[in-house]
């Protein structure tokens, strides 16, 4: 589990799409992980979208200094990544999944920068506190990464850390793309290869889940709707 807290003195609301809460620890048959790929806005969506997701939140992990701002995290000198907070029902939807979803739904091979979004605030991590689950991470990176060399890209860059401490981020970033008035915005560029099976994977979801997401259009993640995707 991480350690949550709070960066704002405001109590978070409930998650706007979800209605569940987003600060809550996992509960039995519940786990949790954080991932940054780029702007969290974007990512964020992509994964609430997810059948079997809990609840997500954006916030900042992997740097140095306590409760940081936006503007902090954005200045590039606190070494903080945007990251998405995932919480899942570990009966309906396998780690394996929020995977794929993540190394697909960008370019892991960016380093600091994703798109036009350049700093070490953008870079691409995983955190996560269960041994089981960061070797299951490190098995579908190195899957992943045999993909992208065929396809011509370079390394990997991605972090994965355990221990980091999350600090949740000013409450008008939560679910920023399903608010009234958002800009739409998705720093993300996809690379276009599918993750196929590696070591310990075990999917749960339907496989026609991922029709919900054309990663052949840029930034289609803003095309798709709000609500969580749902099979006929």
């Amino acid at each position: 589990m991480f350690g949550l807290f709070q960066s704002t003195p405001q109590a978070q609301a409930p998650h706007a799409v979800l209605g569940t809460p987003i600060e809550a620890a996992p509960k039995a048959g519940q786990a949790e992980a954080v991932f940054g790929c780029g702007c969290f806005w974007g990512a964020e969506k992509g994964f609430w979208r997810l059948p079997g997701v809990i609840t997500t939140a954006v916030g900042y992990a992997g740097g140095s200094i306590q409760q940081p701002s936006y503007d902090q995290v954005c200045s590039g000198r606190t070494g903080h990544s945007e990251v998405v907070r995932v919480v899942w029902d570990t009966s309906l939807i396998d780690f394996s999944d929020l995977l794929k979803l993540f190394w697909e739904c960008h370019d892991p091979t960016q380093g600091d920068r994703q798109g036009n979004d350049r700093g070490s605030q953008y870079r691409s991590v995983i955190y996560i506190n269960d041994a089981h689950l960061l070797t299951l991470a490190e098995a579908s990176r190195d899957a992943y990464q045999a993909l992208l060399s065929s396809a011509g890209f370079g390394a990997i860059t991605t972090e994965l850390r355990s221990n980091q401490t999350l600090w949740f981020a000013e409450p008008y970033h939560q679910q920023y793309l399903a608010k009234p008035g958002s800009r739409p915005y998705c720093s993300a560029q996809p690379s276009g290869q599918r993750l196929g099976n590696f070591a310990g994977a075990a999917y749960k979801l339907d496989p026609r889940v991922w029709s919900a997401y054309d990663w052949s259009v840029a930034h289609c993640v803003l095309r798709g709707d709000n609500d969580p995707i749902q099979l006929a």
